[in-house]
């Protein structure tokens, strides 16, 4: 037998949530602001529908204003969860402390069956970063051979790159290729426009 999800009136006491939850505070129309802090991309191409795009970047920048804007029970999601919590770590500090992480992301709220939007299909970010993050290592790899055993550093650099992003739970070249062309959107959200289409805190 499984047990009842949280109500909403605990999460105070959560720092992330599961999809089947979120689904059931949807479903029961609770006071809820559902975040999503992916690139405006990916959000054009699958979002939770009723989410609000805050990309990571934009919510890091102007946290005390959203802070104080949303003033309700928050759930941040991403793809994966890690740049929600990362998220969560700045509201945090700006003094928002009643947000919640969606567990597994996107992904796993589309699995649980919720109800979400689908629109032009680009890579997920983590996708991108695996992608650039493994061609660099091949190439330092490969490059170490024919060009220059010098070349191969670059490999080791990557290396230790990764493994920092990994103990810092940050990733910088993340944050680089969120800012490539083929990641924005006509419609690139502005601090304006972000706090803008958020309801008014109750």
């Amino acid at each position: 037998m499984t047990s009842p999800a949280p109500a909403l009136t605990d999460v105070d006491a959560l720092t992330d949530v599961d999809a089947p939850t979120l689904r059931e505070w949807i479903d029961r129309h609770d006071d809820l602001v559902v975040l999503d802090v992916r690139s405006a991309a990916e959000f054009e191409g699958l979002h939770i529908r009723g989410s609000y795009n805050v990309p990571l970047p934009l919510l890091s920048e102007h946290a005390d204003e959203l802070a104080e804007r949303l003033g309700r029970r928050v759930v941040l999601v991403c793809q994966s969860g890690v740049r929600a919590a990362q998220a969560r770590t700045r509201l945090t500090t700006a003094g928002l402390e009643n947000a919640v992480v969606l567990t597994g992301g996107v992904p796993a709220f589309e699995a649980a069956g919720g109800e979400v939007v689908r629109g032009a299909q680009r890579w997920s970010l983590e996708r991108q970063v695996r992608m650039a993050a493994g061609s660099l290592v091949l190439a330092g790899l490969v490059g170490g051979r024919l060009i220059s055993p010098k070349v191969s550093v670059l490999a080791g650099a990557i290396g230790a790159g990764l493994s920092f992003s990994a103990a810092t739970n940050t990733c910088a070249m993340g944050n680089v290729l969120s800012r490539m062309p083929w990641n924005r959107t006509a419609s690139e959200p502005t601090a304006q426009s972000a706090l803008g289409q958020l309801p008014s805190a109750s």
